[in-house]
């Protein structure tokens, strides 16, 4: 559910580094990205780090700013890994567990992966956004078949909704994590709930 802009990506030479040492350089940067941010870190103390020459570094990235995308753009495709597809529910109530354990998943991986969760939100856009894209569709379709998600809405409109709720209540979920605090969901869902919710007349059947 996090949606998270990158334009560059490494140069081809990387790309044809073993995947395990793709691995290990992108480690070390996510390292000094969370610890220090994108603007603080240190470009030269990471390719030493990492074992880079500056010959080399440079055949690989364009400079800071290529390896810091190739990082945020890494611990997305981690994040939307979590999330996995979204698979059809059969009724609304497995649709609504199915989310929420969704959720669960989410949470889980970013308290167990404080990096992950220092840098996942950093930005947004590009070809990984339009995966995440896809995961909202998928489910606000199926929502929209089950009767869950109100019709007399235009879809384009309830996608960017619901995605704009999402990115909120992340937010505001990260940053409960991030400062230690206990967040309780139970609200979102909620507010979700009144969002999606079929009104009185509505095709679907639904009401208030």
């Amino acid at each position: 559910m996090m949606v998270y802009q990158w334009y560059t990506m490494p140069l081809p030479r990387f790309l044809r580094l073993p995947k395990e040492r793709q691995r290990d350089i992108l480690a070390v940067a996510r390292t000094f990205f969370a610890r220090d941010g994108i603007a603080g870190a240190s470009y030269n103390q990471i390719i030493s780090d990492a074992g880079i020459s500056k010959t080399a570094a440079y055949q690989y990235f364009d400079g800071k700013e290529d390896l810091a995308a190739t990082v945020l753009a890494d611990v997305r495709e981690r994040v939307l890994g979590v999330l996995g597809t979204w698979e059809a529910a059969p009724s609304a109530r497995a649709f609504w567990e199915r989310l929420r354990l969704s959720s669960a998943r989410l949470v889980d991986h970013l308290a167990k992966n404080q990096e992950d969760l220092a840098l996942v939100g950093a930005s947004s856009g590009g070809a990984q956004d339009e995966m995440g894209m896809a995961w909202f569709e998928a489910v606000v379709d199926d929502g929209l078949r089950l009767g869950v998600i109100r019709t007399d809405v235009d879809r384009a409109l309830l996608l960017g909704v619901t995605r704009a709720f999402f990115q909120a209540a992340d937010a505001w979920a990260l940053q409960g994590m991030r400062t230690g605090t206990q967040v309780e969901m139970s609200p979102a869902w909620s507010l979700l709930e009144g969002l999606w919710a079929p009104r009185k007349g509505n095709k679907n059947g639904g009401t208030t």
